[in-house]
């Protein structure tokens, strides 16, 4: 199935006549678990520094929190950025450098003196490394599946929840034998691991035109059949009116030179990949801003910016909630847990389904918004350890479902499809990064004006509400308002524009009727 341009297998483009939905892109996904573990995994992971932090800085819980808010912010901030990166330079190269900077922050980090040292070396430079590594992965595996991208790319992302399960107790045992600073640099070469990943990441091209262009061209046949019927009209004429019409190609000069031009196009369409040099490939445009007047895009980004809200809660507030319950340290760790093994269940439960056919695939994710709405609503009445295990359980599940798949689903007709996905997965993280840096001050606030946790998984409940009531609109905005603007305009188009001309009557019947008026003519000159 394999077109190859070019006789360089580890640094040539994948060529392919339509999506592989395999070969090379399952190196894709194994690439994407790995910079998933070692990118949203070291993120989630990092709380197992927290306490030694306060110590050496002597700092807050608070101050020490904001390394990952700002962390998270730049990577979700810069998205657009590494948009325009990966269509300029590749996504290999952006992806390889991601990962020396993702690195580079980490171990710099370890060396830090202050709190704020730490804000610059893994808020900001990390944090621009997250970005650049983790997008321009998943639009590629996206680019190498279709039938199974929903399904592969869901099980790819559970990387970052095995990475919770053995970064956080590893980094605890470590710390013990070699202290917190070692340990942060051990973390810091381990993430030299993404470079390693980037350099996977071959690019792919489908070419469906080349195999148009290898079978011989109609025209030559239909001018085949044409000819002969001239020929044999100008036979008739001839026995009819005794004199020789210079219609045939025999007599035509202009026609000799037809035959070895309608064959140029088959020699030509016999070799359709040159093995020396490759055609250039079209333009593409470095961030494309059409997405943005796409009225089904704007609601589905809408639906991310929402629904980030109610993604962040319960890892933050579970714990806190749990102790306010009466519930001990070693029972509150088992509940976050659960959370973390549901999720992983929920990302591959939901790539099992969205790649079941035929099904349509947003109203799926908007049945798990709405399931995952539930869930919020449902901490503040849960009580006691079993009913927080539950709902953690039944939240974890959820969120995995829509986690897992909300970026995917971009891919999506639907949505904007996936010739536009790079541009409109850069736009649409740009514009969740807005959430996850209000979100949590928000949530902060209402807990401290209510003195009670719930506050903050009501708030968190209603951005999910109000994120599925645009996800609801995304469907009818592509098919519903959209199509009836193209109608109208089609209409418009159709009544400015005058009544198509009168096509001339076939050239054989216009001579056939020469040969009769001929013949007429003839036999009265007789």
């Amino acid at each position: 199935m394999t077109v190859k341009a070019v006789k360089m297998p580890c640094t040539s483009a994948n060529v392919y006549t339509k999506v592989p939905d395999g070969g090379w892109g399952w190196t894709v996904a194994f690439a994407f678990f790995v910079v998933e573990a070692l990118t949203y995994g070291i993120i989630k992971s990092f709380g197992v520094f927290f306490n030694d932090l306060m110590d050496s800085f002597d700092e807050t819980n608070s101050r020490i929190s904001w390394i990952i808010s700002i962390c998270v912010f730049v990577q979700t901030f810069t998205a657009p950025l590494s948009t325009v990166l990966s269509n300029r330079f590749g996504h290999r190269l952006v992806v390889m450098a991601g990962g020396l900077l993702v690195s580079a922050g980490m171990v710099i980090a370890s060396f830090a003196r202050s709190v704020v040292h730490m804000y610059v070396t893994i808020g900001i430079v990390s944090g621009l490394g997250y970005c650049l590594s983790f997008l321009p992965t998943v639009t590629i595996l996206s680019q190498y599946f279709d039938k199974r991208r929903s399904l592969v790319t869901a099980v790819a992302s559970t990387g970052e929840c095995f990475a919770v399960f053995s970064f956080a107790p590893a980094i605890t045992a470590l710390k013990e034998q070699i202290g917190w600073r070692y340990s942060m640099l051990s973390v810091g070469v381990l993430q030299l691991g993404i470079t390693a990943c980037g350099s996977l990441l071959r690019p792919i091209v489908i070419r469906e035109q080349e195999e148009v262009k290898a079978q011989p061209p109609e025209e030559s046949t239909e001018t085949k059949y044409m000819l002969e019927n001239e020929q044999t009209c100008t036979s008739i004429e001839s026995i009819d009116s005794g004199v020789d019409i210079t219609t045939s190609p025999s007599n035509v000069p202009g026609k000799t030179k037809a035959e070895p031009k309608s064959e140029e196009p088959k020699q030509h369409g016999q070799n359709p990949v040159d093995n020396s040099s490759t055609p250039p490939a079209p333009k593409t445009k470095l961030l494309d801003f059409s997405v943005m007047r796409d009225y089904s895009f704007i609601c589905y980004a809408f639906f991310g910016l929402f629904a980030t809200l109610g993604f962040f809660a319960p890892s933050l507030y579970i714990i806190p909630l749990s102790r306010s319950l009466g519930i001990g340290k070693d029972h509150s760790a088992y509940i976050l847990s659960a959370m973390a093994i549901a999720e992983v269940f929920g990302r591959i439960f939901a790539g099992w389904i969205l790649n079941k056919k035929p099904i349509r695939k947003i109203y799926i994710e908007l049945i798990c918004v709405i399931l995952l709405s539930v869930a919020l609503v449902a901490f503040p009445f849960a009580s006691g350890f079993w009913g927080l295990m539950i709902c953690s359980v039944y939240f974890g599940f959820m969120l995995g479902t829509v986690a897992g798949t909300h970026i995917p689903l971009l891919a999506e007709d639907d949505v904007v499809g996936i010739e536009r996905m790079s541009s409109a997965a850069g736009v649409y993280v740009f514009i969740q990064s807005l959430a996850g840096l209000a979100g949590p001050p928000l949530a902060g606030v209402l807990v401290d004006t209510t003195k009670n946790y719930s506050s903050a998984f009501y708030s968190c409940a209603a951005g999910m509400v109000l994120g599925a009531v645009f996800l609801a609109l995304v469907r009818p905005c592509k098919t519903g308002l959209c199509h009836q603007q193209q109608q109208q305009q089609q209409q418009v188009e159709e009544s400015t524009a005058g009544p198509p001309p009168e096509l001339p009557d076939d050239f054989i019947d216009m001579d056939i009727g020469k040969a009769e008026n001929s013949g007429k003519g003839s036999d009265s000159v007789v």
